[in-house]
């Protein structure tokens, strides 16, 4: 089936018509220059032919829900809703000029960090929403846009519905890949978990490059992916930088049974951003306005804006034997049952050493001359003997002796055997590893650097760099990219980003340049790196 033709931009007062940004069932969305004040902004329009009570009713809801909620910096801000002279509805919002994370995906490799900075943000964009009663239900990679200032934004609640419903009148409107197994059942369910699901699902996808249950090299029906998101379990992610620990916070937020998930999405960020600090990574700053009537009195002296309290820390889980309520070194795991943690032993505790019964127990007290005299035990063999003292040697003067007897033994020991057995040394050790190699004249040149500008809008801020593989090169293997260029204030350029099973790589370009050259370098298992092949272009 062929895609539908944009429908004609509407004439708005005081707008003025620039481009299509894109399409979805029921509306268009175009690009504006709006007059007063001047700013770039993205409308989107109902279709003509959509006549349907309910859908122009959720249509106007969602301009609701996102105006309610859109004060949240992670979510996208809502300037106007009305209704053109043409008789279509049409919500005017801010413009987020880069690429969403729905397009990003599928054509780069994003790093662990940035999908976990997206995962607290969004997760706190989400708490948001549900504390104000609105369930979201269509989270995914392409309704999570990216401002001008590379800040997430979450965007489309257009089938939305009140956190308190449950039960769903239908499915119509979800992303089936990113949809939890509950919002397929009969009848369909949603609650706040629901959510948790999808936000969990994105998150994954950013880093898998594709959806969940998604079949590698292959396309699924609709049907098979239900049938998978229901019966199949999530697989780990298969990259050398994403940790075990990551993993599991993926697989209890993405639970079959909604019980076993998180309980919010404020108690996934958090793991999110434990999972930062276990990476000694910034711990992202996850926002969430407090619910009515919960912020505290403000002091006089305060801001009026202290008031609004927003949940920047992040909550430190306790260390594996770490003492609970359940007892000391027994801290209770929730979610033990859904994805064991990390290095966790199955099997029974180890209990403490027990001490023989016919050992006194040992008490330590201060000294101290109101401390009770201890009765010392009788010594009948050394009782009657003369200058025998009586009680035991202390237990530092024995190990302090035994110490000096073995340090003055080996020494004496060494000197003795240098001097009765001398033994010449070399000039030059021998190194018993090989050095790893820059610039190895025997690995392979990678051919072919192409350097591919991508349009990103206004400018040109990103480059696809490809490459082809040197003949006899392990496909497991790594190469190294990274732009050649020394310019203060340009070092992350020249940063390398490695690259393992792919000759391709999405690097942001240098700004302001007339010319960029990029170096592609292999690197075996060996751990040699060969000469760099370079190319440049013009952009």
């Amino acid at each position: 089936m062929s895609p539908r033709p944009p429908s004609r931009p509407p004439e708005l007062p005081g707008y003025e018509y620039q481009t299509l940004l894109g399409s979805g069932g029921f509306a268009d969305v175009f690009l504006y220059r709006q007059e007063r004040p001047q700013r770039e902004v993205a409308i989107k329009v109902l279709l003509a032919d959509v006549h349907d009570p309910a859908v122009r009713r959720q249509f106007e809801s969602e301009a609701n829900v996102m105006a309610t909620l859109s004060t949240h910096p992670s979510i996208v801000t809502i300037h106007q809703a009305d209704v053109s002279a043409d008789g279509r509805p049409y919500i005017a919002m801010e413009f987020c000029s880069r690429p969403n994370y729905g397009v990003r995906f599928r054509s780069e490799r994003i790093a662990v960090d940035e999908a976990l900075r997206v995962g607290v943000q969004i997760a706190g964009a989400v708490e948001t929403a549900h504390r104000a009663g609105i369930l979201h239900r269509d989270i995914k990679p392409a309704n999570i846009l990216v401002t001008a200032y590379n800040r997430p934004a979450l965007t489309d609640f257009g089938i939305s519905i009140a956190a308190g419903e449950g039960d769903l009148d239908d499915s119509v409107g979800m992303s089936v890949p990113w949809s939890p197994p509950e919002c397929f059942a009969d009848p369909p369910r949603a609650d706040v978990r629901s959510d948790v699901f999808s936000l969990a699902a994105s998150v994954y996808s950013l880093l898998a490059g594709r959806s969940p249950f998604e079949p590698i090299g292959t396309r699924a029906s609709a049907a098979d992916l239900i049938r998978s998101i229901e019966t199949v379990p999530l697989a780990p992610l298969d990259r050398p930088d994403v940790p075990p620990s990551l993993n599991r916070v993926l697989a209890v937020a993405m639970a079959k049974d909604p019980a076993g998930r998180y309980d919010s999405a404020l108690s996934l960020g958090r793991a999110l951003q434990s999972v930062e600090s276990e990476l000694s990574l910034p711990v992202t700053g996850m926002d969430v306005l407090e619910e009515r009537g919960a912020a505290a009195e403000p002091h006089p002296a305060d801001d009026e804006l202290d008031a609004h309290t927003r949940i920047r820390s992040i909550t430190t889980l306790p260390a594996p034997g770490a003492s609970s309520p359940n007892g000391p070194g027994r801290v209770r795991d929730p979610f033990a049952a859904v994805a064991p943690a990390p290095g966790a032993v199955p099997g029974p505790r180890r209990s403490a050493r027990t001490v023989p019964e016919t050992t006194a127990p040992t008490v330590l007290r201060p000294a101290s001359a109101a401390s009770p005299t201890p009765v010392e035990p009788e010594d009948p063999a050394g009782a009657d003997r003369p200058g025998l003292r009586r009680g035991r040697v202390p237990a530092w003067a024995v190990l302090t002796l035994v110490t000096v007897l073995v340090l003055v033994l080996g020494v004496g020991a060494v000197v003795a055997v240098r001097i009765l057995f001398p033994v010449e040394t070399p000039a030059v050790a021998s190194r018993t590893t090989a050095p790893v190699l820059i610039g190895s004249a025997d690995v392979p040149v990678p051919e072919g650097v192409t350097i591919e500008p991508i349009d990103m809008g206004p400018g040109i801020d990103k480059a696809r760099i490809t490459w082809q593989r040197p003949e006899g090169f392990d496909a497991s293997d790594s190469y190294t990219v990274h732009w050649d260029i020394d310019v203060d204030g340009y070092e992350k350029y020249a940063q390398p980003v490695t690259v393992t099973g792919r000759e391709a790589v999405v690097l942001d370009m240098p700004p302001h340049q007339d010319q960029v050259c990029v170096e592609v370098a292999v690197v075996p298992s060996s751990g040699a790196i060969g000469e760099p092949a370079e190319q440049c272009a013009s952009p």
